[in-house]
């Protein structure tokens, strides 16, 4: 089993690796990107909570996906 993504079980530095890690699209790296592909904003801007160690991960994808099936509906 892999290490824990937790904000309990990580620092600042290794959220910021997890989220980079994580979202990285192939297209050179979130510093030059200017919004998330699925059109959320920038990760940092989505995820920032979460590397502030404020909210969970999985409270953030829950919340921005509720969002995201709601403007699908309309």
């Amino acid at each position: 089993m892999g290490k824990s993504i937790l904000i309990k079980d990580t620092t600042r530095e290794e959220r910021v690796r997890i989220i980079r890690g994580s979202l990285d699209c192939g297209a050179g790296g979130c510093e030059n990107c200017s919004s998330c592909w699925l059109g959320g904003g920038t990760v940092d801007g989505i995820y920032q909570d979460y590397i502030d160690g404020k909210r969970e991960l999985a409270d953030i994808n829950r919340e921005y996906s509720e969002r995201f099936a709601g403007r699908q509906r309309r």
